[in-house]
């Protein structure tokens, strides 16, 4: 038999007074509002019968020469009117705004997912996470307070990253300080409990020597609407210093701290959902479970604390040649104490359904620790430099990356099952005590990798039609890893190599305002390039070190066009990603294990951004997936790829009706999906996957003042019961946010 495994495996505090302080002096100062071309800040600006726009025209990598229209690659860019509009505070919340990515699993009944654990196009995308094009390692949940934009890059783009992103990646720039004086502050609260303030302020110091200052403050204290106990506490402060703004060198620190204190949900029984299978009939026609029944313990806990420091040197030796350094050093540590429901059909005492009273049945909890500490060193050199002779111009793009990246995992005593009392099914109680301690028992895992990357990329123009790109990156890398038990046994593994990845593209314009193009990309990913670490025990494992990296191969045919006196952009692409190098068992010793399995992920995509009219906004997307196991098992051959929907929507519009009233709404659409590799008609145990939903949401924004507005933003307006995520074992689930509110009052001078 051929087997393929599937690789890509709160208490409440009060409202810092010294930062609602802050933000309350800072609202008192009668700043200027301004706004300069490269280095944006967020328009504050009185509405007008203009209303808003959602396009954008570039990325911010400075790897990326040409427009978005020019740029040979789906691309969504999520802009801050966007984000503001929709009332995104989160990483998850902003990718509502583009189709087919999502956090969808909930993860394994021994290790929940946490924080922004992204699928794309069927392969998870958590480790293909950047701020400012440098990868942002950690399970953490990303603040909106300081981000300028989203930018989703979709297909393979090792040239342009390294490892990884076998499905593409996902970029946040950060917000940059100007010549400009500018203040801005929002203050919200909504169902749930929600409470928080934010405030942005903008101050040129010297305009002689092109000095600014900008800081960026978030509170947040909040309850989950439709949850109970769950809760969402975090602040942030990110202070940034330039100089030599409008000079030929230019210098940006920037530094960032966000504290997370939440209570995690680690889900709720998927028992009594339509589709739920178990082998007792007793629960195989039980009611569903309250969705807002908490299962977890009042003591679970989720601390998670940031840092990030940045200096970035930019550097223009004339108008054609320009060289930008970018230095940054991260840490994020994550200790996260988590109680989820747990059964295995069939297993003694997991679901407990022998009562005929349904009122004393019973659930077993599992109990998760993690204890996790990621770090980063990185240095980026970027030199451009544009020349030409004839019909035939060039801008090439040459640099250098030096980097480590390192995590540490500390080992418990007192988790998984049976550390737990079992939860009453239909009426849990968070109050009970654990019946085991739980504490480090001196076991830990550290993982290295160390990374030197250089990189050369060329992008052609031949007349003003035809437009050509080429990119090549070489990354050598070696990973270390070292596991100790609690018994003070000790073993060591490493993999080194080459990973070299190249992408190739043909552009045509047959008219200024619109493009065609063919594109070629690659990836790779290495044993232990997303996990950090090295499993030579396990013969099945992705992450052993005999094996090969996984390879990715793209292929992309689209179009772009700007319509309406090139407001509004319009995008099309067909494309299809194959997978290899995946892991399966041999067809004729089942002891041994190959790398002959395989995947493919192919469809179309279709994007919209911009304005139909000046008053008229618009931002959608839709994406066709066909995701297949190209070769494995006969109970897998053709089988869809877990957590990849077939058809996925999103659409958000907004109109200005008059200069003080903004009205604005959205639809988003996700197919159903499946857990597992497996193509069996349903389900054996439990949930065999996430059924289909569409959620609608509306806003209303009214302008009181010059400098003040109100925002109200509605979700799920039908109160539509729906999973937004499932676990690996379809055990358990998250349930989609109910109809719920939030109103914020906006501040800006």
């Amino acid at each position: 038999m051929t087997y393929i495994r599937n690789t890509k495996h709160r208490r409440a505090v009060r409202i810092h007074s010294s930062i609602a302080a802050s933000a309350i002096a800072l609202s008192l100062q009668p700043l200027a509002v301004a706004q300069e071309a490269d280095q944006p800040l967020p328009r504050i600006e009185v509405r007008s019968e203009r209303g808003e726009s959602f396009k954008a025209d570039a990325v911010s990598s400075p790897k990326f020469v040409r427009p978005l229209l020019d740029t040979p690659q789906t691309v969504t860019v999520i802009r801050p009117e966007l984000l503001r509009q929709t009332g995104a505070t989160s990483l998850t919340e902003a990718l509502r705004n583009t189709p087919g990515v999502g956090t969808f699993n909930v993860g394994e009944n021994g290790n929940s997912q946490s924080g922004d654990a992204v699928y794309m196009r069927g392969v998870s995308s958590a480790s293909s996470i950047f701020v400012d094009n440098i990868r942002d390692t950690g399970a953490v949940t990303r603040d909106m307070f300081n981000v300028e934009q989203v930018e989703v890059f979709k297909g393979p783009a090792a040239a342009d990253n390294g490892r990884g992103a076998a499905a593409g990646y996902i970029n946040l720039e950060s917000k940059s300080a100007s010549m400009t004086d500018a203040f801005g502050s929002s203050v919200g609260y909504g169902s749930g409990n929600q409470k928080r303030v934010t405030a942005d302020l903008n101050r040129a110091i010297d305009t002689g020597t092109g000095s600014a200052f900008r800081l960026n403050l978030m509170k947040q204290q909040s309850g989950v609407p439709g949850r109970h106990n769950a809760q969402e506490n975090r602040w942030g402060i990110s202070p940034t210093i330039a100089y030599g703004l409008g000079t030929p060198t230019r210098v940006q620190l920037y530094y960032t701290h966000i504290e997370q204190d939440n209570v995690p949900d680690g889900g709720i029984p998927t028992v009594g959902l339509a589709g739920f299978y178990s082998s007792s009939a007793a629960a195989r026609t039980a009611p569903e479970v309250g969705r807002a029944n908490f299962y977890g313990l009042v003591s679970d806990y989720n601390r998670v604390r940031s840092d990030m420091a940045t200096l970035r040197v930019d550097h223009d030796f004339g108008s054609s040649l320009s060289l930008r350094n970018t230095t940054r050093y991260g840490q994020t540590t994550q200790h996260q104490i988590l109680a989820a429901p747990y059964f295995a059909d069939g297993a003694p005492g997991s679901l407990n359904t022998t009562s005929p009273n349904r009122g004393n049945w019973t659930v077993e909890r599992i109990r998760q620790a993690k204890d996790i500490e990621n770090e980063i060193w990185t240095n980026q050199t970027n030199l451009r430099a544009s020349f030409g002779t004839g019909l035939v111009k060039h801008t090439v793009i040459g640099g250098l990356e030096l980097t480590r990246e390192q995590q540490r995992n500390q080992l418990y005593n007192g988790t998984g099952r049976n550390q737990l009392p079992p939860a009453n099914l239909y009426a849990p109680n968070p109050g009970q005590s654990p019946l085991t301690t739980l504490g480090r028992n001196g076991g830990y895992s550290l993982g290295s990798t160390d990374t030197i990357s250089p990189y050369l990329a060329d992008s052609i123009d031949v007349g003003s039609q035809w437009q050509f790109s080429a990119a090549l990156r070489v990354d050598r890398y070696r990973t270390d890893f070292r596991s100790v038990t609690a018994t003070g046994a000790a073993s060591t593994a490493s993999k080194s190599g080459v990973l070299t990845n190249w992408k190739l593209a043909a552009l045509y314009k047959p008219v200024p305002i619109g493009s065609i193009y063919l594109a070629y990309a690659t990836s790779q990913q290495p044993p232990g390039g997303a996990t950090f670490s090295l499993n030579a025990a396990s013969a099945s494992s992705a992450d052993n070190p005999r094996f090969d990296p996984q390879q990715t191969k793209t292929w992309e045919l689209g179009s772009k066009w700007e319509v309406f006196d090139r407001k509004l952009a319009l995008n099309a692409a067909l494309f299809r990603t194959d997978i290899s190098n995946e892991i399966k068992q041999d067809a004729t010793d089942s002891t041994l294990f190959v790398q002959s399995g395989s995947k493919r992920a192919q469809g179309v995509e279709l994007g919209a951004s911009g304005n139909i009219t000046p008053a008229w906004a618009v931002s959608g997307g839709l994406a066709l997936v066909n995701t297949s196991v190209t070769s494995g098992s006969a109970a897998q051959q053709g089988a869809q790829l877990n957590w990849s929907p077939r058809l996925s929507f999103t659409g958000w519009t907004s109109y200005q009706l008059s200069p003080s009233l903004l009205v604005g709404g959205g639809a988003r659409y996700v197919d159903s999906m499946v857990r597992s590799l497996n193509n069996a008609a349903g389900a054996t145990t439990n949930m065999s996957g996430v059924p289909s939903y569409w959620v609608f949401d509306a806003m209303l924004a009214y302008t009181l003042t010059p400098r003040a507005s109100l925002q109200l933003n509605l979700y799920n307006l039908a109160d539509r019961k729906y999973v937004a995520a499932l676990n690996n074992s379809g055990a358990r689930y998250i349930p989609g946010t109910p109809r719920s509110a939030v109103l914020a009052l906006n501040l800006k001078y």
